[in-house]
């Protein structure tokens, strides 16, 4: 997800805690392991710092996205907490773990993928059920805000409001992860490889398929079935170690990528990612120039 929906994650799982029995310095603390633990997962972001070798797309959302190191950065922000506001107990542990976990595991849904079980496996895990911004995430908090400060049963206790926004968040994650198994599903049936990218339209989905050299980009929902939208050529004979010589970040893309278009046009050779493709062009487009 974007920075801002992480940061709007890590408020309302703040406002999901009944603090009606905290203390001031309880509540600080408590606003800062779930911001901070919503936020520290992207501190891999650091990494474009340094990289010389082209492999930011793969340290971004790698190691530090891991569901194996929840417990680490858990146990390193209620240590903070404790230095800070002198906070005791697992509960700080837990909080700031469930803040990490629901980063890590949010970020599975979109198509920019997470390496959720590094270093065991360097395989980038992506779903395609969630857009990068989802507004319905949006408007479900902003009602819990609202009726936080306008309901007179939840003002009393507004804790539930945000409760029942993420019941909400869940549910919006299940049926449109079950929307978009079923388009999977039934592409599978006519493509070698199948990747999903989820529209900013709830239950619109982004279905791109490859067979050979072909790569079929369909617009699709449940109710209204397959739609073409454009149809590429992947040259999958052209050799591509001049690129990764030239350009390493090439390389990285085609493994982090589930696949690649292949060009090579006598101007240009390069290989970009399909899923976000659009007017023509991918962002994800990593080339040398050929053409003397």
């Amino acid at each position: 997800m974007d920075t801002i929906t992480h940061t709007l994650f890590g408020l309302s799982l703040y406002g999901a805690v009944d603090k009606r029995s905290m203390s001031r310095k309880e509540k600080q603390a408590l606003l800062f392991a779930t911001v901070a633990g919503s936020q520290i997962p992207d501190i891999d972001v650091i990494s474009a710092w340094w990289d010389s070798a082209g492999r930011y797309q793969m340290w971004h959302r790698g190691l530090t996205h891991s569901v194996l190191l929840v417990p680490l950065w858990g146990a390193l922000l209620a240590g903070l907490s404790r230095w800070l506001w002198k906070t005791t107990g697992l509960f700080w542990f837990g909080i700031a773990s469930l803040a990490v976990f629901i980063h890590d595991t949010s970020d599975l849904f979109n198509a920019w993928g997470t390496g959720y079980l590094e270093p065991l496996s360097s395989v980038r895990i992506t779903f395609g059920t969630i857009p990068i911004v989802d507004l319905v995430f949006w408007l479900a908090m902003l009602a819990a805000l609202l009726a936080s400060r306008l309901v007179p049963r939840f003002r009393a206790a507004p804790h539930r409001a945000f409760r029942i926004a993420w019941l909400i968040m869940a549910l919006h994650v299940g049926i449109q992860s079950a929307q978009g198994y079923a388009l999977y599903k039934q592409a599978v049936a006519d493509y070698d490889q199948v990747a999903l990218s989820a529209d900013f339209v709830p239950g619109r989905f982004t279905v791109v398929g490859k067979q050979g050299d072909l790569v079929e980009l369909n617009r699709a929902s449940v109710w209204s079935g397959f739609e073409p939208v454009a149809q590429l050529t992947s040259r999958e004979d052209a050799d591509l170690e001049p690129l990764f010589a030239a350009n390493p970040r090439a390389r990285t893309l085609v493994e982090w990528s589930p696949f690649v278009v292949v060009v090579s046009d006598g101007e240009r050779l390069g290989v970009f990612d399909p899923r976000f493709y659009r007017n023509g062009e991918s962002f994800l487009y990593e080339f040398i120039e050929t053409a003397r």
